[in-house]
Order: C-alpha cells, then sequence, then structure tokens
C-alpha cells in the first residue's frame, strides 16, 4: 500500500480516521480550556500544566493493571465506550460553579479510562490495514492529529476571545459524543485480538516479555523520554504566554504535520531507518531558546521547526514492530502509548515545579538540554549494543535497533 487513495479505498479505514480526527479536536479544545480555567484561577504554572497533561499519569497504572485489554476486549465497543465516558467527563467538568480541586480527581480517572484505548486502537489500526500499508495509515493519522491541533488550538483560542472556558468544554464534549458516533456506526464488529480476560497477570507477563528484549527496551526508551520532555516544554505554552498560547500550540501541529509528511511518506524506508536520532535532537534544540525569551513570532517559529523532529515517532513504532510478534501488536503499541503519555504527564509536572520556582522560560530550556543528553545516550547505547552483536559473532547486527537476533527473534515469539 502505498497512495493515500489506496488507503483511503479500505473500507473502514475512514469512518476509523474520521472519529479519530473528532476526538483529537475534542482533546484539544479542551486541553486549551482546561488549562486556561485553572490558570485563571490559580495563577499556577504548576496545577495549569498538570490540568492539561495531568490525566497522563494515570496511564502508568493502565500500563501495569489492564493493558492486557488491548487485545483481549471487542475494539468497536470498547472505543465507543471510551468516546461516551470522556463527552461525560468533558461536561462534567464544564459545570458552573464545580471547585477547580475537583477537576484533578475527574482527569484521572479520564486518563485511567484512556490507558487502554491507545493500544486498542492501534490494534485495531494494524488490522484494518495490510503490513505494508500500516507506517502510512499511521502517518496519516498522526498528520491528522497535527491538523486537528491546529484547527483545534486556533479555533480554541479565538472562542476563549468570546466564551468562557466552560462553554468550550461543552463543546469538546459535544465532539466526544461524535467521536462515539461514528465509531459505533462506522466500524464493524470484530472479535478480540486475543482470548481470555483482561487480567493483571496477563499484562505483567506480556509487559516483561516486551521488555526482556535489548532492542526493545532502547526503543521504548526513545518512544518515551525524549519526547516527553519536549511535552513538558509544550505544557508551558500557557503560563510563557497566556494571550497567545493557541498560536504556539497551532505552531507546534504544523511542526508536527510537516515531519510526519517528510517522514511517512516521502524518505524512503532505508534512509528513514536512520533518522531517528538526529529529528529526536531537532525536537529539542530549537527550545534551548527560550532561555533568551523571544518574542511570539520567534517561539513560534522555534516550536513549529523543533515539532518537525516528532517524525522520529513514525521511524522508532516501525522499529518497534519489527521486533515484535503480531498477536501482541496491540498490547505493544498500548505499551508504548501508555509509557509516552506517563512521561508526557512526568515532565509537565516537572516542567510546571521548575516554573513556579524560576521562569516558564528557564524551565523549558533545562528540559530541552535534558532531552538532548538522553537522546545522545541513548544513541550511544544503541552503538554499544551493536558492538556487543558483532563481538558474539551472532551473525546478524542491529542497525540502530531496526532488526533484532535470531535470539532475540525466538524470544519475542514464545
Amino acid at each position: 500500500m502505498r497512495s493515500y487513495t489506496e488507503l483511503f479505498r479500505t473500507r473502514e479505514f475512514t469512518p476509523f480516521f474520521l472519529a479519530f480526527a473528532a476526538r483529537t479536536a475534542a482533546q484539544t479544545i479542551s486541553a486549551l480550556a482546561l488549562a486556561t480555567l485553572v490558570y485563571r484561577a490559580t495563577d499556577s504554572p504548576l496545577l495549569a500544566a498538570i490540568s492539561m497533561f495531568g490525566p497522563h499519569l494515570a496511564q502508568v497504572l493502565g500500563a501495569t493493571f489492564l493493558m492486557s485489554g488491548a487485545d483481549r476486549l471487542p475494539p468497536r465497543s470498547t472505543l465507543t465506550g471510551m468516546e461516551i465516558a470522556f463527552a461525560v467527563s468533558a461536561a462534567v467538568i464544564a459545570l458552573p460553579g464545580l471547585p477547580v480541586w475537583v477537576i484533578f480527581p475527574v482527569l484521572f480517572i479520564q486518563g485511567l479510562v484512556a490507558s487502554v484505548g491507545g493500544g486498542v486502537r492501534g490494534g485495531l489500526l494494524h488490522g484494518i490495514l495490510t503490513k505494508n500499508g500500516y507506517l502510512l495509515g499511521r502517518s496519516v493519522f498522526t498528520m491528522s492529529s497535527s491538523i486537528m491541533q491546529i484547527l483545534g488550538f486556533t479555533t480554541g483560542g479565538a472562542l476563549l476571545t468570546f466564551l468562557s472556558p466552560r462553554a468550550c468544554l461543552f463543546l469538546a464534549a459535544g465532539l466526544y459524543g461524535v467521536s462515539a458516533l461514528l465509531t459505533r456506526l462506522g466500524l464493524t464488529a470484530r472479535p478480540p485480538r486475543a482470548s481470555g480476560r483482561l487480567s493483571v497477570a496477563a499484562t505483567w507477563r506480556t509487559n516483561k516479555l516486551l521488555l526482556s528484549s535489548g532492542p526493545r527496551r532502547l526503543t521504548y526508551l526513545g518512544l518515551w523520554v525524549p519526547n516527553g520532555l519536549i511535552i513538558g516544554c509544550e505544557s508551558l505554552y500557557v503560563s510563557y504566554s497566556p494571550d497567545a498560547a493557541g498560536t504556539l500550540f497551532a505552531s507546534s501541529a504544523l511542526g508536527m504535520l510537516v515531519g510526519n509528511l517528510v517522514v511517512g511518506r516521502l524518505i524512503p524506508p532505508m534512509r528513514r531507518s536512520r533518522l531517528a536520532t538526529p529529528l529526536l535532537l531537532l525536537l529539542a534544540t530549537p527550545y534551548l531558546s527560550f532561555a533568551l525569551r523571544p518574542g511570539l513570532f520567534w517561539s513560534a517559529l522555534a516550536a513549529g521547526v523543533a515539532s518537525v523532529g516528532f517524525g522520529a515517532t513514525l521511524v522508532q513504532i516501525e522499529r518497534l514492530m519489527s521486533l515484535t510478534p503480531e498477536e501482541i501488536a496491540g498490547h505493544t503499541l498500548g505499551l508504548h502509548s501508555s509509557g509516552m503519555l506517563t512521561m508526557q504527564g512526568v515532565s509537565a509536572a516537572l516542567a510546571g515545579t521548575m516554573a513556579q520556582f524560576a521562569s516558564p522560560a528557564v524551565a523549558m530550556a533545562t528540559l530541552a538540554a535534558t532531552s538532548i543528553s538522553v537522546t545522545v545516550a541513548l544513541a550511544v547505547a544503541r552503538k554499544r549494543q551493536n558492538r556487543r552483536s558483532d563481538a558474539a559473532g551472532d551473525g546478524e547486527r542491529v542497525p540502530s535497533g531496526v532488526t533484532e537476533t535470531e535470539e532475540g527473534a525466538r524470544e519475542a515469539g514464545e
């Protein structure tokens, strides 16, 4: 599958894509509205950052206890139920007079419900498309996310000029309802990918299997840590520039769109496999300039250029799927999603804490420098792993973690 035309001719892809787009728009509008609501009420960069990305912290519980459900729950009914739950929670948060402190338990429950969603959604996409179409489909979903974020943050910023944050949250609840309807009517009722019930034991067992391989561990760390730290930078947009945060978010989303278009569609696979480290370095480096407190134009430009580096995720996802048995694809992608979102939540909390005691600009530059250090350390670790593989004489070097040794492949299939 080499073209977007072939992709959208796949029967279930279009409604699945539209449901995802509606959900992303809802998330974007609600996140900006919620962060604005909390910042106006508390004047706290930490609470504003946590309100926007804090629900991601619940993902670690989902990855630990619930992730076996990614392959053991029926996809259509599970995703429909999740969208309804998000619609209800957004409407609850939007209720007039609701104390600010009540928002955070609701957000925690929201994050817990979503923890399995990434795996279910990724596994379903893997099932709808052929294996050679998955990366193209994934890039379209990521580009859709970027476009809807651009529209959502731009629209959300404009709406907040005329409407209250609570009114914007009610709008987001309606968009979640649209996503639930598209999911229910547009997708086929499929059986679970794997047999058995959702269980803690099965979740731990598969997590242990996935993390037992050195190449997979490094790939997961590359997916979780460097970009999680940069999301921490983004979580400070509201406190860095309260009146222009929507512009910064939209610029970041535009950069992500460009990065995923170039990586997913224009770069040949052989060259693409070598781009993870350069793209991760690009993702962090422009944020060093925030230490100088640039104005809106330069800060928006830096955010846009940096976000081209989010294209690294596609490279690393392709690497991860090449190292993983197909029958646990949903769990594999769910662990990636939960780990990534957990790291984003941790980084948002860390960023907010640093901004509370220093400034948003200093916190953003510090997180960017840390992300660069982690990226370099992972690249060095990968090279050492390759050298050990060569020295062991197993005959199958792992070029940047793209392919696994025969021993690792047998282990993964057990």
